[in-house]
């Protein structure tokens, strides 16, 4: 069961590095970092650059498991404090267009569900024999609701293929027929996988199957599109990929807790 675990490690890192790169590239943020109020900070660059080196640092202490329970926990807050006091005061103050609108949260949310990965990550993390600082055992409080921060993203991006099918249906691959019910389907995988994580309905089988159905999105939906468009909106399709790579990790990772104990009241519930 350490297996799952560690390509969630995995994946989620590589996402990590792979935003701090970008940053580098295009010396600037991604709006899920900070959205248009970003063009006013000073050295604009700079702290892009700054930034970016502590994401990669951190993606990569994931990836290698070193100091990462440490990383971890400075990543979660990092994206939490983000999401609490720059995203959410743009959306109700900043949006030129209304805030009710669910689909204009979509960045915002990202944020959210990159906060609740990193909590997730950190506490699968541990250094047996090593004494914990005061500090980290405090701020490790939090790391409870990383699922739940994960959750409310998923259950939110699963409305938005109900709110906006005619608009998210353009995104399903030409190949499949009926698009609409893809997009409907996909919207109702979204909700359940997201109501099941929060509420640890088989928590384990649900993360598993879930990541295991974002790792095909990732294949058939985020990597053709990235490879047809690479570089509008600073990398905008290439970062989807990653963005659903880490969330496929973060799924693996939630599902190591119960996913044993849930397949084994599976298999005793059906040959009982």
């Amino acid at each position: 069961m350490k297996r799952p675990a560690r390509l969630g490690h995995i994946f989620f890192g590589i996402s990590i590095v792979f935003y701090g790169i970008q940053q580098l590239w295009y010396a600037d943020f991604r709006a899920v970092q900070f959205p248009a109020w970003q063009s006013h900070l000073p050295l604009l660059p700079v702290w892009a650059y700054f930034t970016g080196v502590g994401l990669m640092l951190s993606g990569a202490a994931i990836i290698f498991d070193k100091k990462a329970k440490e990383a971890s926990l400075i990543l979660g807050y990092s994206f939490l404090f983000l999401f609490l006091f720059v995203q959410v005061p743009y959306e109700m103050f900043g949006e030129v267009n209304s805030s009710l609108h669910l689909g204009l949260w979509t960045n915002a949310l990202k944020g959210l569900a990159l906060s609740g990965g990193a909590f997730v990550m950190a506490g699968t993390f541990h250094n047996p024999g090593l004494p914990t600082s005061p500090l980290v055992r405090l701020s490790e409080k939090i790391i409870p609701f990383g699922p739940l921060f994960f959750s409310i993203t998923m259950i939110a991006f699963g409305i938005d293929h109900f709110l906006y099918a005619d608009f998210v249906s353009t995104l399903v691959p030409g190949w499949l027929p009926d698009r609409l019910f893809w997009t409907r389907l996909t919207g109702v995988v979204l909700i359940g996988s997201g109501l099941a994580i929060t509420l640890k309905i088989r928590r384990g089988v649900v993360a598993m199957l879930f990541g295991l159905v974002l790792f095909l999105w990732v294949i058939t939906l985020h990597i053709p599109r990235a490879a047809q468009d690479p570089f509008t909106a600073r990398g905008n399709e290439v970062s989807s990929v990653f963005d659903a790579l880490a969330f496929c990790g973060i799924a693996f990772v939630i599902s190591l807790g119960t996913l044993k104990s849930d397949l084994l009241e599976i298999f005793h519930n059906d040959f009982r």
